[in-house]
């Protein structure tokens, strides 16, 4: 019932929100094609239900060429790759909104842990490769909202960012997701909705583990 349920309200909620949102969409396709390397959408191949890939949908906020040049699918604070305006749009989460569309068409939920390239996903250990995406991906979730410091995390990490990703983040990212999974219900979702707002405007707040105490404890540093 929550599964069916829940899709129904992905389609209903994700078109309400596209027609909402056009007033915000245009202005920030007008500005892409007059910044940057003029590029509006960002598509690019992820993992998602049950490991099968799909076209993810974003708004252009790095070069062009960005997976080739640096450190590949891994962002730094302050990564050169990204142009001043698409800084603004992933500070925002802006940038994150045209997943409305693969919500919409079902690629996507609101919830869910994030789809990731095949090249980060293929850095989970066996049995979490196995488990990660035995739910829908989505736009939102416990692991972007506990990782919201990624960046800073990999930019201050002493390891290469590649390692720092490999053996500080995805271990315990994949047990968050593990632990949404087992705590599915339209609660969580919902307080995982709000937790992703709450830390647009407070990014510091330790929210998160008041909200949902069990969650497992992260041993980063």
């Amino acid at each position: 019932m929550y599964k069916h349920i829940k899709r129904f309200l992905d389609i209903i909620l994700s078109f309400i929100a596209l027609i909402i949102l056009l007033p915000i969409f245009i202005p920030v396709i007008i500005l892409l094609l007059l910044t940057g390397e003029h590029e509006v959408f960002y598509r690019q191949d992820r993992v998602g239900y049950k490991n099968k890939i799909f076209r993810i949908w974003k708004f252009a906020t790095m070069l062009k060429n960005s997976p080739n040049m640096g450190d590949g699918d891994i962002t730094k604070r302050g990564d050169p790759r990204i142009t001043s305006f698409g800084k603004f749009l992933r500070q925002s989460k802006i940038n994150e909104l045209p997943q409305l569309i693969n919500i919409l068409i079902g690629d996507m939920s609101f919830v869910g842990p994030r789809p990731l390239m095949k090249v980060g996903f293929d850095r989970y250990s066996d049995e979490l490769k196995s488990k990660v995406y035995n739910v829908i991906p989505g736009l939102t979730g416990i692991g972007s909202i506990v990782f919201r410091d990624e960046e800073l995390v990999i930019t201050q990490s002493k390891l290469p960012p590649q390692e720092t990703y490999r053996t500080m983040i995805l271990p315990y990212k994949g047990a968050l997701e593990i632990w949404y999974q087992q705590h599915r219900s339209f609660y969580t979702d919902f307080m995982i909705l709000f937790l992703t707002a709450w830390y647009i405007v407070f990014p510091k707040s330790d929210l998160v583990n008041k909200v949902f105490p069990s969650l497992p404890k992260r041993e980063l540093y």
